[in-house]
């Protein structure tokens, strides 16, 4: 009988092996760089809360500029549409007529029925 080879190498323990390399050297900056860090004043942190402030109502003046402007388009969409739904209210009528005496569902759907 042959006697098999142990190939496997003797165990390693991890956690001993990184011990015995030392202390990691960190790429970034350590907790005492962020508590020592430049902090604005008081009087600095009330300056950026006004201008934030500032920003965000020229912003809420912009939307509401855009929100009269697109009634405005609104009411005169709808303008057009029922001038022009008064003189085909005649053709309306007809159509539901002969809907009725010939018993079939039209195909076509018509969303300016429903939508004025």
């Amino acid at each position: 009988l042959k006697k098999k080879k142990n190939r496997r190498g003797a165990y390693m323990n991890p956690i001993a092996m990184a011990r015995s390399r030392g202390p990691i050297q960190s790429s970034g900056p350590t907790i005492q760089d962020y508590l020592n860090r430049p902090r604005p004043t008081w009087e600095e942190v009330k300056e950026q809360l006004e201008k934030k402030k500032k920003g965000s109502k020229a912003l809420a003046e912009f939307e509401e500029k855009m929100n009269e402007n697109w009634k405005k388009e609104l009411e005169k969409h709808r303008e057009k549409l029922l001038s022009g739904s008064e003189s085909s209210s005649k053709k309306r009528q007809r159509k539901k007529k002969e809907k009725k005496k010939s018993g079939r569902v039209s195909k076509v759907f018509h969303f300016s029925k429903y939508y004025k």
